[in-house]
């Protein structure tokens, strides 16, 4: 009767998180998404403490009060703007908990281990330890505890692939023979430093990639683990949690025009020095060109502009999450309102550094939902507005993504902001993103840059407005 109890709750708990996914799809309906998805999460914790394997409800239960503690601290302290980083921080322990089991199964069975229950140990170690190292590195170059540009050297990807072959031959050869200690333990520690050679080369500009790519691995992880537990929910939530971080990687790469692998082994986003331009002179000597005009205004010119606008499209990036500025960007969308002017939000899919960035952060801010548009249904709206507020968003604003052929990121799809009546850009400097190249909109005679802290110049641009 146990048996069954726990065989039914876990199906209850497979359809909350089927649901829960379904619900996560829209913003209207992601809270209830969360809502069921931990409901379903409370049933298989609980059906699985039923289980008649569980060794001490002691030592779990002290698991549980710190597991809880770490977590509650976490949601109130963790600002919305450093979310990316913990997103990645988790995807690191959902891997490493997989890696702890199947190393636990593995002392704890070694001596009668055959082929089969050895396959799902090796698997569930080597993913779990790639995805724990990876995401450690995801998270010091979102933290910006190491550099975000790509960390490349001669010879790395045939590096890289000699590791995964030989991590290969280390799984394949304890598949047969498992009491071969040392090979286990070889391959825990190349798995591990597979999973840092894997992300180093990886720009902070592709980190929306790979995270989703990370949160894969540690549901194929935890899938693998569910064979080793024989526990149908751990495989199941495990699978559709690596099937969807598969999906949603393969989403963010056809939003940048990019194959998955040239995401992991591209290295892009090295910032090249740019080259300097240089002119004939009448005595033959190169000298160098004038540098282009940059149009330039204040925050209270800026708010001038804004009193005589009827249609404003906001485009937020990853300036504003730096600079957090969200609410002041919610407040400034009010008071333009207020006025009568149009207000909408223009949300690029990989603009900022997880998939989903700028959702979330204006949804703290309580910014309603139906005023974020995605990039293919507002890009026909920009030839009717009159001003485009682009926050500290470069590359997906880019036009030579569709007029120059040599740029590194031609082909990738873009807002249209450039063929707004005005553009007005918000940042700290002239840098350009993390591709590495300028931004020919910033030199454009419809373009007004404001230069500054996102967050304190939009503040100044309402207080104007006002």
């Amino acid at each position: 009767m146990t048996t069954q109890i726990i065989e039914i709750s876990y199906l209850l708990a497979a359809i909350s998180f089927i649901l829960g996914l379904k619900y996560l799809s829209s913003p209207e309906t992601a809270s209830r998404g969360m809502l069921l998805s931990q409901l379903g999460m409370f049933i298989a914790v609980i059906a699985t403490l039923l289980n008649h394997s569980v060794v001490s409800y002691g030592m779990i239960l002290v698991g549980i009060v710190i597991g809880s503690l770490i977590g509650s601290l976490l949601a109130t302290k963790i600002q919305m703007t450093a979310m990316p980083q913990m997103v990645a921080l988790l995807n690191g322990f959902g891997g490493l908990s997989s890696a702890l089991v199947g190393g636990g199964e593995f002392l704890r069975s070694q001596a009668h281990l055959t082929p089969y229950p050895m396959t799902t140990i090796g698997l569930t170690v080597l993913i779990g330890m790639v995805t724990f190292t990876g995401s450690l590195i995801a998270f010091a170059k979102l933290q910006e505890l190491m550099r975000g540009t790509p960390i490349v050297f001669p010879g790395q990807n045939a590096l890289n692939l000699v590791f995964f072959f030989v991590a290969l031959g280390l799984f394949g050869y304890l598949a047969f023979v498992p009491t071969m200690t040392p090979a286990f333990w070889a391959l825990i520690v190349l798995s591990g430093i597979l999973g840092v050679m894997v992300v180093i080369p990886i720009g902070g500009g592709d980190m929306p990639v790979v995270i989703s790519l990370l949160n894969s691995y540690s549901g194929l992880a935890a899938a693998a683990s569910g064979f080793i537990l024989n526990n149908n929910v751990l495989i199941i939530s495990g699978s559709l949690v690596g099937s969807a971080g598969i999906i949603l990687s393969q989403l963010m790469c056809k939003a940048m025009n990019r194959s998955l692998g040239n995401v992991l082994f591209g290295a892009f986003g090295q910032i090249a020095a740019p080259k300097a331009q240089v002119a004939a002179s009448p005595d033959k000597q190169a000298t160098p060109a004038a540098a282009p005009e940059v149009r330039s205004g204040s925050p209270e010119e800026a708010a001038e502009i804004f009193k005589k606008a009827k249609k404003v499209i906001i485009v937020p990036g990853y300036g504003m999450a730096v600079a957090q500025a969200q609410h002041a960007v919610r407040e400034l969308a009010e008071l333009l309102q207020n006025q009568g002017t149009e207000v909408s939000y223009a949300i690029h899919p990989v603009a900022g550094r997880m998939p989903g960035h700028m959702n979330v952060l204006l949804a703290e801010a309580n910014v309603p939902y139906d005023q974020l548009i995605d990039m293919d249904d507002i890009n026909d709206e920009f030839p009717e507005t009159d001003v485009s507020l682009v926050i500290g968003a470069n590359d997906v604003v880019n036009p030579a993504a569709d007029t120059d052929p040599n740029s590194p990121i031609y082909g990738m799809p873009i807002l249209h902001v450039d063929q707004s009546k005005l553009v007005m850009v918000l940042k700290r400097s002239m840098k350009p993103g993390f591709a590495g190249i300028d931004n020919e909109l910033f030199l454009r005679p419809n373009t007004m840059m404001v230069f500054g802290d996102a967050k304190s110049t939009i503040v100044k641009m309402a207080e104007a407005l006002k």
